[in-house]
């Protein structure tokens, strides 16, 4: 599976669901097992990859402007949501992640933000094909995010690292 594929399907989910997460992750595995168990499994490595890229302390910064706070669970589900809204978004909020402000102009921290499901599609697919869990991707987190720590409940310094989402979302913490 080509990098185009991967973000066709994603995006194709993202149509079908009309931008709900829980409904984009049922859309994602219904297309997922149209394919073969090998493209299935590079699809769960090309999310892996993309998803371990994310994990950075700018981009959790972001998330945690985003979403009132962010906990490391929520960071992980906040990551897959990320891929979830397509290649531009994801490529821009992980590029320059106070561009969230513009690339998510509609975003609401009730709705949006969280698609755990997403991050789980390929397995269920993988399984709905062979009845046999996905393999190990032998992708692995960092111990600690790509990035010089940041004081989140600092007002001071988010506004400084985040002029455009703290403008938006920043709340006195």
């Amino acid at each position: 599976m080509y990098e185009t594929d991967f973000w066709q399907l994603i995006d194709d989910s993202r149509a079908a669901a009309d931008g709900d997460p829980d409904e984009q992750a049922d859309a994602l595995v219904e297309r997922l097992t149209q394919l073969t168990p090998d493209d299935v499994i590079d699809f769960a490595r090309l999310f892996e990859a993309r998803f371990q890229r994310a994990y950075r302390t700018e981009l959790w910064g972001a998330a945690h402007l985003l979403l009132d706070g962010a906990s490391e669970d929520t960071f992980d589900f906040f990551r897959c949501w990320l891929i979830g809204q397509g290649r531009e978004v994801f490529e821009g909020g992980l590029h320059h992640p106070d561009d969230l402000a513009d690339l998510l102009s509609d975003f609401d921290e009730e709705e949006d933000g969280e698609a755990e499901d997403l991050g789980y599609a390929a397995d269920e697919a993988h399984e709905q094909l062979t009845g046999l869990p996905l393999p190990e991707l032998d992708v692995r987190q960092p111990a600690a995010p790509e990035g010089d720590p940041i004081d989140f409940d600092d007002p001071a310094v988010m506004a400084e690292h985040y002029p455009k989402l703290w403008e938006r979302y920043g709340r006195a913490v």
